[in-house]
């Protein structure tokens, strides 16, 4: 790691020369037009055959031996045969999964859909409903969950049943959005192993605050209230129930009737008990408990984790294929998230990957049981590569060739893997290649569609953070015709927070193509990934811990320093920033160097973390209770005042996770203070700015640090 780390402080990674004569618009770098194409929609229908879509309209098989492809799916053919059989025809195809050799499987307008592929044929179909959400088929049963508001229901040819008949719509059924969707949550319906149950989240959140938000696309503006547990108040409850198909009966788990967190829900193997990550509400403390599944009871806590800082389970257990009594665990005990294999039973057998780098994906086990493969940072935290490793030795075989970040579909018997890839030198390419690293063949190579745009020379390296002692990388974009002896603009960009690394060896290392319109305009582009981001370990990430902000901000000064020292920055023109986090390191950085930044723009920004939600904002800051000097410390209203560049804060009206009550609570101290600031609402959208309205909003932000900075 410390090698490659010194290798990055003295390398630059720069774009290729080209005959560059284009130049963006803002509608360009607004939507995907000028992104990589690659190939979609890659599936392994077989140990010898894989499949991808084409144009969106077809469905192409590839054979792995002999490369022969084969149309089996093309839109006009299905459109025909669902049209014969009274279902709603495809407009394109979207997403799909073999069911089996001869046939696939979709949703479309909420009717799940078997189609063979053989025959040009339905094989067979289930409607749920035109208000479903949450669709969840199960192959083993023919059967699909979904819900419908609140409530949790089945359907499948003899039917719809319903799960729950909550008439309280404050008691929510099956849905995805519980724990607020943290810990890696996306899904609120878990069939068994082979359909005969259902396991499903209940949450209780009558007792939860409503938070007003308004729609004012009414004759007269409706309030639309969402539950909304801010730190330190009264959050959901949470239980998981088990529906049984035979009986179509319910009965919950004997979990804690409290606010604590029910994670990572996972059925063993034999259908007989559920085991949960359970996290309490400090999230210090996790217990992955085991429960009965017929009868709710609590059979057995396999073991435990607590760390005074956090603790996130964000993965489920991973039975070996070959050995129902031993599973695969995510950890980050050892400050790196790393693999361990336990019995069930709860006794720990080994450590199986180890290193100061870290697993961020588990891509499977080979025929035997005996290995495993990953993808990991292990060479740097800018590139992602593939592994197999060894289960009993812990020996490791990289399996991607390429320097950059590698993605990795296996075939069943996990023989062969699509690795599907980019650099900052290779804007998308897709290999075949087999479990011993060779590579059969490339697949698909994608063009440069940047070949004809004038582009900014990209530079990435490391600066030192503000501990002295831990590199940071960063990312800088000259001006297009860049003049060292000339004097240019700076926008930092930044987000800074957990979960989030903006500077990776990509295509365009990360960046958007708004950074490189900017830099077409005359602007030094430069973003630092500061400590408190993601995929450095442990440490690095957990210093943010009950002071947010602070530590992140003195390590972007640390950027700013790097950039003091280069003759071509103009220091009095230095800007920021930054979308939700990056809206609070932005309004931050705004308020505490006033003496530094002239401009800067904030979305979304947390500006009191008080008013933000239980889950994410108790990990970080504790309570308020618990927490009042480090709330004050982060908290940004009593800062107004300091305020003496140009600040535009931009809010979606809707925002349901960085309420609008943030950016308004702002604006207020900043009128008590008498400090001018410039606020713009977007009426209808949530947190980020989508669609047609993305145009504008980049327009926006171009426009304030063209008439400021």
């Amino acid at each position: 790691m410390k090698k490659i780390t010194l290798m990055f402080a003295a390398l630059l990674i720069s774009w290729s020369v080209w005959a560059q004569n284009k130049t963006f618009t803002v509608e360009q770098v607004s939507t995907y037009g000028l992104y990589p194409r690659n190939l979609y929609g890659v599936k392994w229908q077989n140990d010898e055959n894989y499949s991808y879509v084409v144009e969106w309209s077809k469905i192409v098989t590839e054979n792995v031996k002999t490369g022969q492809k084969t149309t089996i799916f093309n839109l006009k053919d299905a459109n025909k045969a669902l049209k014969e059989a009274g279902l709603p025809p495809l407009q394109y195809i979207a997403d799909y999964e073999w069911y089996s050799n001869d046939a696939i499987s979709f949703i479309n307008n909420n009717t799940y859909i078997v189609y063979n592929i053989k025959s040009n044929k339905e094989v067979f179909s289930v409607k749920t409903d035109e208000k479903a959400k949450n669709i969840r088929p199960c192959k083993s049963n023919h059967s699909v969950a979904f819900t419908i508001d609140n409530n949790l229901y089945i359907a499948n040819k003899g039917g719809k049943t319903a799960v729950t008949n909550d008439k309280d719509k404050g008691i929510v059924n099956g849905d995805s959005y519980v724990h607020r969707q943290e810990f890696g949550i996306d899904n609120g319906i878990f069939w068994s192993p082979k359909g005969n149950f259902m396991a499903f989240y209940r949450k209780d959140e009558t007792m939860v605050a409503d938070y007003p938000l308004v729609n004012i696309d009414t004759r007269i503006a409706t309030e639309v209230p969402i539950k909304y547990p801010m730190a330190g108040e009264t959050s959901e409850q949470v239980s998981l129930g088990v529906y049984d198909m035979a009986s179509q009966k319910t009965i919950f788990l004997k979990t804690k009737h409290d606010d604590h967190y029910l994670t990572r829900i996972t059925w063993d193997p034999s259908e007989k008990y559920i085991y949960i990550a359970e996290l309490n509400r400090g999230q210090n403390h996790m217990k992955l408990n085991k429960y009965n599944a017929q009868t709710g009871d609590f059979v057995a806590t396999l073991f435990e984790e607590k760390n005074p800082k956090w603790v996130e389970p964000e993965h489920d257990m991973i039975f070996l294929p070959n050995n129902a009594k031993q599973f695969l665990w995510y950890s980050e005990r050892d400050g790196f998230n790393h693999l361990y294999l336990y019995d069930t039973n709860g006794k720990l057998i080994k450590q199986v990957t180890k290193g100061n780098w870290l697993v961020t994906d588990f891509l499977g086990f080979d025929l035997k049981g005996k290995n495993i493969f990953i993808q990991s940072t292990k060479e740097s935290p800018l590139e992602r590569h593939i592994y197999k490793v060894n289960i009993k030795s812990g020996k490791m075989i990289k399996l991607s060739a390429e320097n950059g970040t590698h993605d990795a579909l296996f075939n069943p018997a996990h023989r062969y893997f699509i690795d599907q890839y980019s650099s900052t030198k290779i804007p998308a390419k897709t290999d075949l290649v087999n479990a011993q690293a060779k590579l059969i063949r490339n697949v698909f190579t994608a063009d440069n569609p940047l070949k004809d745009y004038k582009l900014g020379k990209m530079e990435i390296g490391t600066i030192k953070a503000a501990d002295g002692k831990t590199d940071l990388y960063y990312r800088m974009i000259k001006p297009v015709d860049f003049d060292p002896n000339k004097k240019y603009p700076v926008i930092v960009y930044v987000y800074g927070g957990p979960h989030a690394q903006l500077i990776t060896d990509t295509w365009m290392g990360g960046a958007g193509l708004w950074d490189n319109y900017m830099a077409q305009k005359g602007y030094i582009m430069f973003t630092v990934d500061n400590r408190g981001s993601a995929n450095r370990g442990f440490e690095f990430e957990s210093v943010i811990h009950r002071h947010l902000g602070q530590n992140e901000m003195a390590d972007q000064m640390k950027g700013i320093e790097f950039l003091s020292k280069l003759p071509y920055v103009d220091m009095n023109r230095i800007g920021v920033d930054g979308w939700s986090f990056g809206g609070f390191m932005t309004t931050s950085l705004m308020v505490n160097h006033p003496e530094t930044f002239k401009v800067g723009v904030g979305g979304g920004p947390v500006i009191d973390w008080k008013w933000y939600e239980v889950m994410y904002g108790e990990r970080y800051m504790d309570t308020p209770q618990e927490n009042p000097e480090g709330y004050k410390q982060s908290g940004l209203l009593d800062k107004a005042k300091n305020l003496k560049g140009h600040l535009l804060l931009i809010h979606g009206y809707n925002d349901p996770v960085v309420v609008p009550q943030h950016s308004l609570a702002f604006i207020k101290s900043c009128i008590s203070a008498g400090v001018l600031v410039d606020y713009f609402l977007y009426p209808g959208h949530e947190h980020g700015v989508r669609g047609k309205d993305r145009i504008h909003l980049n327009k926006k932000i171009t426009q304030y640090f063209d008439d400021y900075l």
